[in-house]
């Protein structure tokens, strides 16, 4: 049977007509077609055999839903979702006693939150594989996933912040991962007049020590002028010790920003020097000064979360460290700030503007001792444009987002609103392909892209419209993913896989350098949990007042114990699981009926507690919702509920013998 060629199109996309009516822009000119590949040899290059495995694990951010959602690459097969700041019902994350201090913030309990920007512990500038950090945009925090167990280990809020869109950025050693506030806010913030923004807003640059799990902290704040700021990267190599931030709204509009924050012909790229702003703290040029953030952590042990408040942070103002920040002007409200593999070039994505600029750090450098100044803002020296640029990529093409890099001398950009990725050569700065999208791709990703060794064999572009590329659902339509070959001259579209939520950044790493990390179980002799039964004659009952607790274990096909009376309507009953198997793969989940809560999923070996408050007299039904071996649907109890004052006793029994508070009998 003859294969069917993959269509390529010419269209200019929605996108494209959008934003030519909306930005004045003329969407004139042909859209480069990706080059024709034929259905077989598309479906061969991305094909994972059955029992075979992929060659990379891709993470990408779930937006809105909050969590982190991990692929294999190249085929596009969603692995697993990791929950980072939202509650999951499938595994109990955010519902269970154990997991909810996870979402505590100065707040309260936040339940969801919004991810974008994805980013890998590094060690010499090369991803390392020990964890992968994620922002949380709206409530702004920084989570840290250990890549052996695919879990949220640690959550750090950031304080002085309005929107943490700028998070997190990670420096080449892993020695602090940046973030910086999207929207200025009053700092401290207080009740004043929005129409004081100028006078009154400020932005802020966090560095957060987190080469050490459990123990991420905000060392200082840097406080800067109150723009929006964006997107960023570590410099390596020669630009080690530098990060370079980009910002908008340098007009510092408060309303109608799609107007008021365009109005300048060019915005900034922040010019960090973080060794001379961290030698500058320690000079003692910091000030300590009181806020209220949350750091919440996931003991290994006990596998139960707790949270601390720190109530002071160290502040820094941009003009008492001179040398330590410089704003580069940047055409025109710039989103990407990427630094090549070398450390010498830095790419800025202006979204407005009809080029791509790309500074230079050795001229930065020759600027900065020139003293190429064109002013000064609040203490931040202000560069020409000219001293600090290498070139220019002219007519790239609409909307230039954000820039990844090969590693054999290309870049390749996004292209928002001509719905287009963009290859180009990093030197000469001319552009030498150029492949649709399908379509308004923001960010792209190619796996180490932002390291110094990147892997130059994948992109994948993370889209925000699929108009005719799925079935469709109703008004919401999937995202989608698409994976391109870029291992030769030309780009080659060989996947689109749909994603989770609204992916907007994303990761990628060889599988070898973790796959054979992954934590398989846990020991149930090492479980500190407090209220663990290391075996079924631990198990029983016993009242506190109100409060019952039901210590159980769980093990291939039966719940110990599984029938308990004498609780009480209004009582508060926790459940403490413990998972006694020792095998991989083998967890046991737990619900009862009525509970108003999420299930447990318990991984073998460890200790989960459910929390219920029954409401009402009756028989209750509990059971495994985990499919966990062929007497699953086996797997169930009861417990019953009398009224209140009832002078039922309170029991626990399994069909050998009744189980009482003081074990089995």
């Amino acid at each position: 049977m003859a294969s069917t060629p993959i269509r390529t199109i010419t269209t200019l996309g929605a996108a494209c007509l959008i934003g030519a009516t909306v930005l004045g822009y003329a969407c004139s000119a042909r859209q480069g077609g990706v080059q024709t590949l034929t259905a077989g040899d598309a479906a061969q290059r991305v094909y994972v055999p059955p029992g075979s495995m992929d060659e990379f694990y891709a993470f990408l951010s779930g937006g809105f839903n909050g969590q982190v959602s991990v692929y294999g690459l190249p085929s596009g097969r969603r692995l697993k979702t990791i929950p980072v700041f939202s509650q999951y019902p499938e595994n109990g994350y955010g519902y269970s006693e154990e997991t909810k201090p996870m979402l505590a913030t100065s707040y309260g309990q936040v339940p969801w939150d919004d991810t974008h920007h994805p980013a890998l512990s590094q060690t010499n500038g090369e991803d390392d594989g020990r964890w992968l950090f994620i922002n949380a945009n709206n409530t702004p925090r920084i989570a840290r996933i250990d890549l052996t167990r695919m879990e949220t280990d640690e959550i750090l809020e950031i304080p002085n912040a309005g929107g943490n869109h700028g998070s997190p950025f990670v420096t080449a050693n892993s020695e602090y991962v940046i973030a910086s506030t999207r929207f200025s806010v009053p700092v401290p913030n207080a009740d004043v007049p929005i129409g004081d923004f100028k006078k009154r807003f400020k932005g802020q640059i966090a560095f957060v020590t987190a080469n050490e799990p459990g123990k991420m902290r905000v060392a200082f704040q840097m406080i800067v002028p109150g723009f929006n700021y964006d997107l960023a990267r570590a410099g390596k190599g020669p630009s080690h010790g530098w990060f370079f931030l980009s910002s908008y709204n340098t007009e510092q509009a408060n309303s109608l920003l799609e107007v008021n924050a365009s109005q300048n012909d060019k915005d900034f790229v922040a010019a960090v020097n973080w060794k001379a702003l961290e030698a500058c703290v320690k000079d003692g040029k910091g000030k300590p000064t009181p806020v209220e953030y949350m750091h919440n952590v996931m003991d290994p042990f006990t596998r139960a979360a707790r949270s601390e408040k720190i109530t002071s942070v160290t502040e820094v103002v941009a003009a008492d460290c001179p040398g330590s920040i410089y704003f580069m002007p940047t055409p025109k409200s710039p989103h990407g700030a990427d630094v090549d593999p070398t450390g010498e070039y830095i790419v800025a994505g202006g979204k407005l503007a009809s080029v791509i600029p790309v500074h230079s750090f050795s001229k930065l450098q020759k600027a900065i001792a020139d003293k190429a100044f064109e002013g000064n803002l609040d203490g931040i020296p202000v560069l020409k444009y000219e001293s600090t640029l290498a070139g220019e990529v002219k007519n790239p093409g609409l909307g230039p987002l954000h820039t990844e890099f090969d590693g054999k001398g290309y870049a390749y950009t996004s292209f928002f609103i001509s719905s287009e990725i963009v290859k180009w050569k990093l030197g000469t700065w001319e552009v030498v392909d150029r492949a649709p999208t399908y379509y308004s791709v923001g960010h792209l990703m190619i796996p180490g892209g932002g390291t110094m060794k990147p892997a130059g064999k994948y992109a994948v572009a993370l889209n925000k419209i699929t108009k005719d590329r799925y079935l469709p659902t109703g008004p919401e339509l999937t995202q989608s993913a698409q994976l391109y070959d870029i291992s030769g001259d030309k780009m080659k579209l060989l996947l689109d896989f749909p994603t989770e939520g609204e992916p907007h950044y994303a990761q990628a790493i060889l599988a070898s350098k973790i796959r054979e990390q992954q934590v398989r179980f846990f020991k149930v002799a090492e479980n500190r949990h407090p209220m663990v039964a290391r075996a079924e004659r631990e198990t029983g009952v016993n009242r506190e007042g109100k409060v019952v607790h039901v210590r159980m274990t769980a093990i291939r096909s039966h719940f110990a114990p599984d029938n308990i009376e004498g609780v009480q309507v209004g009582d508060t009953v926790l459940f403490h699981v413990t998972n006694l198997e020792q095998d991989w793969d083998i967890p046991h989940g737990f619900a009862i009926m009525g509970n108003q809560n999420g299930e447990l999923l318990i991984m073998p070996g460890e200790t989960r507690t459910l929390r219920w408050v029954p409401g009402k007299a009756g028989v209750y039904p509990m059971y495994c919702t985990d499919f966990c071996s062929a007497l699953h649907q086996e797997m169930q109890g009861y417990v019953r509920v009398s009224p209140a004052g009832s002078t039922v006793a309170l029991t626990a029994t399994l069909s050998k013998g009744p189980v009482t508070a003081g074990g089995n009998k």
